[in-house]
């Protein structure tokens, strides 16, 4: 009797470790799951701020195209005795082939600027500097650079980059006649009289943007 009775007792035991254990396994999984719920329930939450912010981006664009065309409207197209009417340059730029042209001529030194300079002030004009595309546009540019001589020139869109002579749309400069040979840190300036002269990006002088022209 006493031998049933150990037996039994072992066999208690055993059962009640292996379902401590078993009970141990079901926590890790109920752990395991909750972790995996509170995660899926963050990415819940991420998903819906990354949409709501999609959202907010997507709105402020449409507000900055409608703000966009109306500018390109109001530049182009003036009121003038309550009717529009449409050029082919916004007021202070030039003609010329297929672009318009502004000269920034600033005879104070004090308003000059750095090529990168230069070019950000084209840009918040909706332009960017001039880049030359034959040489009817290169005599027109260099015509256009008023009162240059020396290094007091006006920066055009060309700059070294990797050894080679790049405009500011990507392209290669094609004729290595119109400048001297690249230089690193160096940018293109026009002069009206001496042709194109490479100097140092930082330094200081006027500039021409150039934008396509309004087909109307």
């Amino acid at each position: 009797m006493n031998r049933n009775l150990t037996n039994l007792n072992n066999n208690l035991r055993e059962d009640n470790t292996n379902l401590t254990q078993a009970n141990a396994v079901l926590e890790s999984k109920v752990t395991n799951l909750t972790a995996e719920t509170m995660k899926i329930q963050e990415l819940e939450m991420e998903k819906r701020n990354l949409t709501n912010q999609i959202k907010d981006m997507e709105a402020k664009g449409n507000e900055l195209n409608i703000s966009r065309a109306q500018w390109s409207i109001d530049a182009y197209c003036p009121r003038k005795d309550g009717r529009r009417q449409c050029k082919s340059c916004q007021p202070g730029w030039i003609l010329f082939q297929s672009s318009c042209y502004v000269v920034l001529d600033y005879k104070n030194s004090t308003d000059r600027k750095t090529w990168e300079e230069a070019r950000e002030n084209c840009k918040i004009r909706s332009s960017d500097l001039v880049v030359v595309d034959n040489a009817e546009e290169k005599k027109y540019v260099s015509d256009k650079s008023w009162g240059s001589s020396g290094n007091e020139g006006y920066w055009i869109g060309l700059k070294v980059e990797d050894g080679k002579w790049k405009w500011v749309d990507g392209n290669d400069l094609a004729d290595s006649s119109w400048i001297e040979n690249p230089t690193d840190g160096h940018c293109a300036i026009s002069r009206q009289t001496q042709g194109w002269k490479s100097v140092k990006c930082n330094d200081t002088n006027r500039w021409i943007c150039e934008q396509k022209y309004l087909s109307v």
